[in-house]
């Protein structure tokens, strides 16, 4: 087997490289031969240039129409297509029995036309057979519907039998293919935790009893962190203990807790099985597909860690007008669970997605818009879904690289252009995005605070982080997501705008923070349960009442439609406060406290509402850093003035970009500074800042424009 590589995605067709003779592999694969630590530890081996590509789907087509779109691609510029995602019933038509030949041809074919394969494990969507054989594996809801076959998603995670088939068919393509030429990375299953994310089957049951005996040891411990005196819900034998299915009234809260997450964690197993089975047999890196902020059954810090690199799926809700912001948001996440290191962005569209509610049509440009704004924000790589579009199946209305259209459609000639583009702009891989300002995201906050009976329904979770997000987004201000227990020393500014759920140990380090010398902003309702949903002893904020300086006597949401009025800010004198602008004219909605100042300092307090007197803004210094606190729902203008005023006591130097123009920085190892601006204006904007376009070669200055639509990325003269 030869193990030559041509870099170049148009560089002549060679003669298969894979030889393949009676079912098996002329050269049996070598671990070792190319140190997988190595390997793993850093980016998508092959190629400098940034990844340009998509899922490919060759099982769909016959081997006329492999030929023609393996030219297209290479037209395109393409140099990394994901393979095998949806195809286990080919590889596995019966239990134990593989074949292999289809596969062994596409990929003999895409590693002569030297385009690299991201090989999927098709257990995403276990055969028919495997349904049939095994009936206890299919998932249930928590209605109690049991699911059949028919779509993609997996089976029970806990399943025991899908376990051991997922394991078997990830191991016998990795001892196949571990060596093959075109192989440069491994993506395990497909969207774990998506469409389900919890199943409600027997083996689950099973699972979560054993699950929680290693988190609690005892029932005795079980008890009291559930707290299932209340309603007399003691449990007096592991058995008693069920899924959390529906009851006549609120199942415990404790207990929905602790089944998310040990779903999530279920679903983790099944993909260490089957990652444990490549690295057996493969030295390439391997990954699996996160939905970042779009899928809430998955806690992915805790995925992070086991994955080799960072990959992730985003479909622009397209009906939005700030999705432009949301996809940022998404792709700052991403770029954070990656711990700042490049990152894959392994799906979007071309244009419509099929599955929402109105499959909206990008407009001229967004193609590329939407793939630069996650390039900007750390991606080194832009694939699609997927190369060519189906004729039939579920998603035959979805984009595609190469639409029903052709390549005479205007998708076609935008994919060729980005993927020239994104030729040229090679000089960014490897560089970075910094970030001295963050968001804490905790998915275990999330899953507790969207449970049933919060003091509002309208306490959602995700309504204030894409707020303060949107805030930060205006003001230009790059952002990276963190983890509540994180290393926040890199920091000057951290925003928690949606902190229910606070443990211990995130106590304690947020308090370090701001001892430390950092500045925190804590939004409302936040602070208020420990680790198992409980109040901690005493008054709210519970867990952050020393670092803002204050206690919550009482909880005052306000009424649908109702609004509150903030008085000017003003310091501890009543003098007009030189810390905060004139916020006369704010006014919150939603939710208002009522707050003791133990030590903390009124900003503004409210004119109106249920509180009317009392503080609505207070700072507290505690050792050398401050913590700000937000008591009700500020929105546009207003919560970017309180936004951009917490920055400014922090000394972040705020320079707000034109509005609707995206500009982020990546750094390169030797400080080079690449910058890029993306027009989302109806106007054209000045670039400010001097440099090299890379598109084009041309030299800009601060005056130059971006277009209406366009984007530049900028190599800035040295400093």
């Amino acid at each position: 087997m030869s193990t030559q590589h041509t870099e170049s995605p148009l560089a002549a067709p060679a003669e298969h490289a894979f030889v393949v003779s009676d079912g098996v592999a002329d050269a049996e694969p070598t671990v070792g031969s190319s140190p997988a630590a190595s390997v793993r530890s850093g980016w998508i081996p092959g190629t400098s240039r940034l990844r340009f590509g998509g899922d490919y789907n060759p099982e769909q087509w016959p081997r006329e129409t492999w030929l023609e779109d393996i030219e297209l691609m290479r037209q395109a510029g393409v140099n990394l297509v994901s393979v095998g995602i949806f195809s286990w019933a080919l590889l596995e038509p019966r239990e134990g029995e593989y074949d292999f030949s289809f596969l062994d041809e596409v990929l003999d074919l895409l590693a002569g036309a030297g385009i690299d394969v991201d090989l999927g494990t098709p257990t995403t969507v276990p055969p028919a057979w495997f349904w049939k054989k095994y009936p206890a594996s299919r998932p249930v809801t928590r209605e109690g519907v049991t699911l059949g076959f028919g779509s993609r998603g997996l089976v029970s995670p806990s399943s025991p039998e899908y376990r051991a088939a997922s394991v078997a068919i990830a191991s016998a393509l990795a001892e196949r293919y571990g060596q093959h030429p075109a192989v440069v990375l491994w993506h395990v299953h497909n969207e774990y935790g998506a469409p389900i994310g919890e199943s409600y089957d027997d083996y689950s049951v099973l699972g979560f009893r054993r699950w929680l005996q290693d988190r609690y040891g005892s029932l005795e411990q079980l008890n009291a962190a559930w707290g299932t005196s209340f309603w007399g819900q003691r449990y007096g034998e592991w058995d008693e203990i069920d899924a959390p299915r529906l009851s006549a009234s609120i199942t415990n809260p404790a207990q929905r807790l602790d089944f998310k997450r040990f779903s999530s964690d279920a679903l983790l197993a099944c993909y260490i099985g089957e990652r444990d089975a490549i690295r057996a047999h493969a030295p390439q890196p391997i990954t699996t597909n996160f939905m970042a902020t779009s899928c809430p059954s998955v806690d992915y810090w805790a995925w992070a860690r086991e994955v080799d690199i960072v990959s992730n799926d985003h479909y622009l809700t397209a009906e939005r007008d700030d999705n432009h912001v949301m996809l940022a948001m998404d792709a700052d996440f991403t770029r954070s669970l990656a711990g700042g290191k490049p990152w894959i962005l392994m799906e979007h569209s071309t244009s419509a997605v099929n599955w929402q509610p109105r499959n909206i049509a990008k407009r001229s440009g967004e193609l590329a818009r939407n793939s630069l704004s996650h390039v900007a924000r750390g991606s080194d790589a832009v694939l699609f879904f997927q190369f060519r579009a189906s004729r039939f199946g579920a998603e035959k209305f979805h984009s595609a690289m190469l639409p029903h259209a052709g390549t005479s459609s205007r998708t076609w000639r935008e994919v060729v252009s980005l993927g020239g583009l994104l030729g040229a702009a090679s000089e960014l891989r490897g560089s970075r995005v910094e970030a001295s300002v963050a968001i804490v995201w905790s998915t275990e906050s999330f899953w507790a605070q969207d449970l049933e009976w919060r003091p509002s329904v309208d306490l959602a979770h995700r309504e204030r982080v894409e707020a303060f997000y949107t805030a930060l987004w205006s003001l230009g201000v790059t952002v990276d997501f963190v983890h509540p227990s994180a290393d926040l020393s890199g920091y000057s500014t951290v925003f928690a705008p949606s902190l229910y759920l606070l443990d211990d140990e995130g106590a304690a380090n947020l308090r370090g923070y701001v001892a430390g010398g950092g500045t925190l902003a804590v939004s409302y309702f936040s602070g208020i349960v420990s680790s198992n949903d409980d109040v901690p002893a005493g008054s709210y904020p519970g867990q952050l009442r020393e670092v803002l300086g204050l206690s919550i006597e009482e909880f005052l949401p306000l009424k649908s439609g109702d609004r509150v009025g903030l008085s000017a800010a003003t310091d501890a004198a009543g003098s007009p406060s030189a810390a905060a602008s004139t916020s006369a004219a704010w006014s919150g909605s939603v939710w208002s406290d009522a707050i003791v100042l133990e030590g903390a300092t009124a900003v503004t307090s409210y004119v109106d509402g249920p509180a009317a007197g009392q503080p609505a803004i207070t700072v507290n210094d505690l050792g050398d850093g401050s913590a700000w606190y937000l008591s009700t729902r500020l929105d546009g203008a207003d919560l970017e003035g309180f936004v951009s005023d917490v920055l400014t006591s922090a000394g972040v130097s705020v320079s707000r970009p034109a509005p609707g123009l995206e500009r982020v920085t990546r750094v390169a190892d030797d400080g080079t500074r690449f910058t890029v601006l993306i027009n989302h204006a109806d106007t054209a904007a000045s670039v400010g800042v001097a440099g090299t376009d890379l598109a084009t070669g041309e030299p800009v200055t601060a005056d130059t424009e971006v277009a209406v639509g366009a984007v530049r990325i900028i190599r800035e003269t040295a400093r």
